[in-house]
């Protein structure tokens, strides 16, 4: 092989690598891509909020009914989760502060709160659509 050619593989695999690189950070620092899947879970919520108010949650965080929180079962934990009430068309952006939902048919548990803000504190159960978008700062 010339010289001609190695020079042309290096920068192949360079692109490459570099291809590679920029593709693993797309879904931004701190969150693992692998978090990320599936984008747009969908599954029904409930909320929870007397009884745990001023309770410590998986996070270390007091759990505070009247914040825009949330449990899931796999997301890591601080991950900022975009929240789309499916039936009621609401929409909220919340922090994963929480594990849970430990009722099955459930992907996530609302605060209070948040249960307000998407229409869902009447019904008390809805379906939802979360999206991670982000870790909190």
């Amino acid at each position: 092989m010339g010289l001609l050619q190695r020079s042309i593989d290096l920068v192949r695999r360079g692109s490459i690598l570099l291809f590679l690189v920029a593709a693993n950070s797309a879904t931004g620092p701190g969150i693992p891509a692998k978090s990320l899947r599936p984008l747009g879970q969908i599954g029904r919520a409930s909320w929870y909020g007397p009884g745990f108010h001023g309770r410590k949650t998986a996070s270390g965080k007091i759990f505070d009914r009247t914040k825009l929180s949330c449990a899931h079962r796999t997301l890591p934990l601080g991950t900022k989760v975009r929240v789309d009430a499916l039936d009621t068309g609401q929409s909220a952006i919340l922090e994963v502060t929480d594990r849970g939902p430990y009722v099955g048919g459930r992907i996530l548990d609302l605060s209070e709160a948040a249960a307000v803000l998407l229409g869902l504190r009447e019904q008390g159960v809805g379906r939802v659509r979360v999206t991670p978008v982000g870790k909190v700062g």
